[in-house]
């Protein structure tokens, strides 16, 4: 299971209203106790924070605001010591305006890593080379008056996208992965993969024939048919992998936000893709029982057969899913999440309940793709609010003013408070996690559905000897469940509305409650 730690809203130990490395370390007691078997580190290295450490100008460095290299060094030991595995953001396709790489291409044609970026003459209309779209507002083209040439980025123009096809950046990152690996993590999620190659000939972007200027980002209002997924970027996550294969038991994890026909492909064969290439279809699903059951069949059935599913029920880009799908069928998510085929990927507060940050004032707005394109809720602040650890000031976060606003029920939804509450969402998610330590069927076992009428949905996890069987309602009124006759006599030992409750005898008709969850042992 990998837990992702948005740094800079975790845990503030030096009063500065800003997460730090040692505020993650002073918190691995609580990681260990819930069961996490695997950290994710957002960037924490030097940046200009205009897109809070996604615009990398030192892939090397700790950023004086998250502590020193000899902080990251305590951390690493601490959580190996732990038994635990510390996983750090990559962030290959660009960098920031400031990196000393852009620095030297910017300074003339002529410089030897002019080609590390991309660079191109204007339109032979005058302006921009195409209409590739920034996914942070406005063109992905910025003029370069001092070269006479603009240079493309996919999202800041601080964030100028490096050249792929370029064997030189491509030794460089790969220096870059050498050097954290050798200081022994356990390895990378890499952001944007998908982006990584870009057409050769700049071709315009088609028209997106859903786009609705009313609701959608004016990203979307082309499909990015030339600007990512480019078939070519396959070669570049090999080469990625092949880096990551040069030491023994480490793991890539690739961002790719791409239907599963597209997504699959980033497994590759023969370790030239991802390990995991991270499956979001979660985030963004239509909550219905009918719906859920046939992704989940797609997607298990995609997988190729030598590689690993996983499932993302958050991140610090998507809105939460206490608020997305509301507090009750959240606890749902976390039974889907902890009990499917495949490693789950959990996003720090969501095991106790929080929810996006509402009502930020405009004063208080920090992510550039909401200052870019306001009023469109693009904002990805209220899914980042500073980690609520107790009812007292702050949450327990910092002595300062957090750089976010803590959510104004963390009173309520907080560890302190929820570690001894037997129906609070944080002791939902130990014996979730608990279960699943103890049961390999839901580590390794095979995934069946049963077929059950809305708002039902059911599936057994076998391995071995061992069988499993997993009942949720999807709705909010009390539903029936007739088992099929060989878990007739079985027991619910789990379910999501209490961790407590006394095993429930599986007969001919099991009614869950409204919004319930079970988790049932065959017969004895």
């Amino acid at each position: 299971m990998i837990y992702e730690i948005y740094v800079r809203s975790f845990q503030d130990t030096d009063g500065n209203g800003i997460g730090h490395l040692d505020g993650v370390r002073e918190r691995l007691d609580y990681l260990e106790w819930l069961g996490i078997d695997a950290i994710w580190l957002s960037p924490f290295y030097v940046s200009p924070m205009r897109d809070f450490g996604y615009d990398v100008a030192d892939y090397t460095a700790v950023d004086p605001i998250f502590g020193t290299m000899e902080d990251f060094d305590r951390l690493l030991a601490d959580v190996h010591r732990r038994g635990m595995r510390l996983l750090i953001d990559l962030v290959p396709n660009h960098t920031s305006d400031r990196h000393a790489w852009f620095r030297e291409s910017a300074s003339s044609r002529t410089s030897p890593k002019r080609d590390w970026y991309l660079w191109a003459d204007p339109s032979p209309a005058g302006g921009p080379p195409n209409n590739w779209r920034s996914e942070f507002g406005g063109p992905a083209w910025t003029w370069h008056e001092a070269t006479g040439q603009y240079y493309y980025h996919a999202f800041l123009p601080e964030q100028p996208d490096l050249n792929w096809r370029n064997p030189a950046v491509r030794a460089a990152i790969a220096d870059v992965m050498r050097f954290w690996l050798d200081k022994g993590v356990d390895g990378f999620r890499v952001d944007v993969l998908w982006h990584l190659v870009k057409d050769e000939r700049l071709r315009d972007n088609p028209p997106n024939p859903a786009y609705d200027p009313e609701r959608d980002s004016p990203y979307n209002a082309l499909l990015p048919t030339f600007s990512a997924d480019h078939p070519d970027v396959h070669d570049a996550v090999a080469y990625l992998r092949s880096v990551v294969d040069e030491y023994d038991e480490r793991l890539m994890i690739g961002e790719v936000y791409l239907p599963i026909g597209k997504l699959i492909a980033y497994y590759g064969v023969e370790r030239s893709g991802a390990h995991l290439p991270f499956n979001f279809h979660l985030l963004e699903i239509e909550w219905e029982a009918s719906k859920v059951l046939a992704l989940i069949d797609e997607y298990d059935a995609s997988v190729p057969e030598a590689e690993w599913p996983n499932w993302v029920l958050g991140n610090h880009d998507r809105p939460r899913i206490a608020s997305r799908v509301g507090r009750e069928q959240a606890r749902i998510g976390a039974m889907l999440l902890l009990t499917l085929r495949g490693t789950p990927t959990l996003y720090y507060g969501d095991e106790i309940g929080m929810r996006n940050l509402e009502h930020l004032p405009p004063q208080k707005v920090q992510d550039p793709r909401e200052l870019n394109v306001p009023g469109r809720g693009l904002g990805r602040d209220p899914y980042r609010s500073p980690m609520q650890w107790t009812a007292g000031p702050n949450a327990g976060f910092s002595d300062a003013e957090p750089w976010l606003p803590v959510a104004p029920d963390a009173a309520a939804f907080n560890v302190t408070v929820e570690r001894d509450d037997p129906t609070s969402f944080l002791s939902l998610y130990k014996a979730l996690i608990d279960h699943r330590r103890r049961h390999a069927a839901l580590c390794d076992g095979r995934y069946r559905p049963l077929p059950l009428p809305p708002p039902l949905l059911a599936y057994e996890r076998a391995h071995g000897g061992e069988r499993l069987l997993v009942v949720l309602n999807f709705g909010a009124a009390p539903a029936t469940f007739d088992p099929p006759p060989k878990w007739r006599g079985g027991r619910a030992v789990l379910s999501t509305l209490t961790v407590t409750t006394a095993p429930r005898d599986v007969g001919r008709a099991l009614t869950l409650r409204g919004h319930e969850g079970l988790l049932i042992l065959p017969p004895r």
